[in-house]
Parts: structure tokens; sequence; C-alpha cells
């Protein structure tokens, strides 16, 4: 039984919840907004905030960090040179989820995350 657990399971086994984590943070780190639903957008949040604060240190061992969860070189190389110095002096909260309404095919709810301009 799964009594006081706290973290979102999005309906996935373990595996396929990071794979779909990874994937939905890769896109936001490189388009800087996307749209999903707005379970995930909550659950995203949160990754991409722990993601962004090992960013603003900007040394070999967070560069490896972020290489072990993004796949893609460019979106590490965007948190350490973009995000990290744009959020430096920011405790946190870096990103918006802004709710849209619901999907017209199955009446999701879907919403707009991104990261804030500061």
């Amino acid at each position: 039984m799964r009594h006081r657990k706290a973290k979102k399971t999005l309906d996935r086994k373990a595996g396929p919840r990071r794979a779909l984590l990874k994937n939905l943070a890769m896109q936001l780190i490189l388009y800087e907004k996307i749209r999903t639903t707005e379970t995930k957008a909550k659950v995203l949040r949160s990754y991409v905030e722990r993601l962004i604060t090992k960013g603003k240190k900007n040394t070999l061992a967070a560069r490896r960090e972020l290489m072990r969860v993004l796949p893609i070189e460019n979106a590490v190389k965007k948190v350490l040179e973009v995000y990290g110095p744009r959020y430096a002096s920011r405790p946190g909260g870096y990103t918006r989820v802004t709710k849209l309404g619901v999907r017209q095919g199955d009446g999701a709810r879907i919403a707009l995350i991104e990261f804030i301009k500061e």
C-alpha cells in the first residue's frame, strides 16, 4: 500500500516516469516554455528547479551531474551558461505554471510551464 507517499507517479512505473521527466526537462530547458498537462507541469517544476540550482555552481562536478540527467549536451550547456547566471541571485522559483484550460480530445487540464524572465 502507498499510504502517505508524497510523489506523483503519473500513472507510470519508475523507469518510464524518469524517462518522461528527463525528456520534458530537456524540452523546457531548450525551448524555455512548453505546453503539457497540469500534473506533469507541477511534477516537472520541482525537477527542473533542482537542475537549475545545480547549474548555478558551474563546476565540473555540476556539469557531470547535469549530464547524467540531460541527454543532450546543448541542454547542459544552456543550464550552465544561460540559466545559472540569470538566476544567480534568486533563491528559487525559476518557473511558472499557467493553467490554459482543457484539451479538446480527452478533457485533460493543460498548462504552460515557462521560465521566469529576470
